[in-house]
């Protein structure tokens, strides 16, 4: 019987020590994760779609060029929307991807993710997450695989239902199949198969296929791999194009949850019919999905910040559950008539003002043409017109059904 796990997985291993010998003299002084790829490196393009789906530890798993990765870390860090930490784990000798986790296994959490540093699949990791948190026992791993009408570059994923059951080696003939894209959530226990020197591809996941510890979950999307050069052009002419992203902005209390008044625990937080499902909808859509809301019961001394903090992480972790996810929360503590004198103040950020959203925009350079914002009150659609986005009246019901011709490009 399986015990159900958290859906947020707050740490990710990136493998970035690969010679990229098929990019020839590009590589031979910078790693393939730190080419420029739409003016950032492609890890910062990497990193920023896991710290949607709620990881805040990274530990960089390096080899090849390990300085190079080092020097570059601290800015690639202070251009993430998200506080994100990054570590080091060097190999002390060419260990191949399962060697360099085995070097690491001191630093790894009991869950995390392990994913390859020069590929990137656009899809929804949260439906990853949700569906490993029920893994059975015997599931050491599971995957995210990718379908592709045309296999021939890569190895294929052969599965029962979810349940991985073989690995074969890369073909020659154009076929269309199932391939590990690159992305893993771990169990601590694949640490005691792997030794000093192997590789977690030839050596280590067949034998966990075969004794059936191994799931996927298949997802659609845009995937690339930077590893050859017409693909590293081709990530050049698209990517950035491609992360940018819409996004649905939404209010929190009377649009996500039932408004009790000041709520600041998970004991008074109600969710909207709904609310769930319509977030999974728009992180399916490859919308952000966030969440600016004024918290002025700080101000008036009914909580604190910490409280307010605390709730929303379990709110996000209250998504993911469901195979959806909350990118980031703005919220605003303060009020012109605040009981705690270092709230009382007039901000930009409280509703109606469009600071919190101009934020976001900002940070995560949204596309705000195709955005737009949810809430209950007038003052929430005056704050969407403020900042230039479209905005929607949410008076009650099921938020679900509200969005859904949203997304669509409809109006309600």
């Amino acid at each position: 019987m399986s015990v159900p796990r958290d859906a947020t997985v707050r740490q990710c291993a990136v493998l970035v020590g690969g010679l990229g010998t098929r990019l020839g003299a590009i590589t031979a002084d910078t790693p393939k994760p730190m080419l420029d790829v739409g003016g950032r490196p492609f890890l910062f393009w990497l990193l920023r779609e896991l710290s949607r789906f709620g990881v805040e530890e990274v530990l960089l798993l390096t080899g090849h060029l390990s300085d190079r990765v080092t020097a570059e870390i601290s800015g690639i860090a202070e251009m993430l929307p998200r506080r994100v930490t990054i570590g080091i784990s060097q190999e002390p000798v060419r260990a191949g991807t399962g060697g360099a986790l085995f070097h690491a296994r001191d630093r790894l959490h009991d869950r995390f993710l392990l994913c390859n540093g020069d590929s990137l699949l656009d899809a929804n990791l949260a439906n990853l997450l949700a569906a490993g948190r029920l893994d059975p026992p015997e599931a050491v791993g599971r995957l995210l695989l990718r379908r592709l009408p045309d296999t021939s570059r890569y190895g294929t994923v052969h599965a029962e239902g979810d349940r991985i059951t073989a690995f074969r080696e890369r073909g020659v003939a154009a076929e269309p199949g199932l391939i590990n894209a690159g992305i893993y959530l771990l169990d601590r226990r694949v640490l005691d198969e792997v030794t000093e020197v192997c590789s977690l591809e030839a050596d280590i996941l067949p034998r966990l296929a075969a004794r059936g510890a191994l799931r996927g979950t298949s997802t659609e999307g845009w995937f690339i791999d930077i590893g050859v050069p017409n693909d590293l052009a081709l990530a050049r002419r698209e990517l950035a194009t491609r992360m940018r992203r819409p996004a649905v902005f939404l209010d929190r209390d009377g649009t996500i949850n039932v408004d009790h008044g000041w709520v600041g625990t998970r004991d008074r937080f109600e969710w909207i019919d709904g609310a769930w499902e319509a977030i999974r909808m728009a992180t399916e859509e490859g919308r952000h999905v966030f969440i600016v809301t004024n918290q002025s019961g700080v101000a008036r001394g009914h909580y604190d910040e910490a409280a307010v903090e605390a709730l929303h992480r379990w709110v996000a972790e209250e998504v993911r559950r469901a195979g959806g996810t909350i990118d980031d929360v703005r919220y605003c503590p303060d009020h012109p008539d605040a009981v705690v004198p270092a709230y009382r103040r007039t901000s930009n950020w409280r509703k109606p003002g469009a600071g919190m959203i101009l934020d976001l925009i900002r940070a995560w350079d949204v596309d705000a043409a195709g955005s737009f914002m949810v809430g209950d009150q007038p003052s929430d659609i005056d704050a969407a017109k403020a900042a230039g986005i479209a905005g929607h009246l949410f008076a009650g019901g099921n938020l679900a059904d509200f969005i859904a011709p949203l997304l669509a490009g409809l109006s309600t």
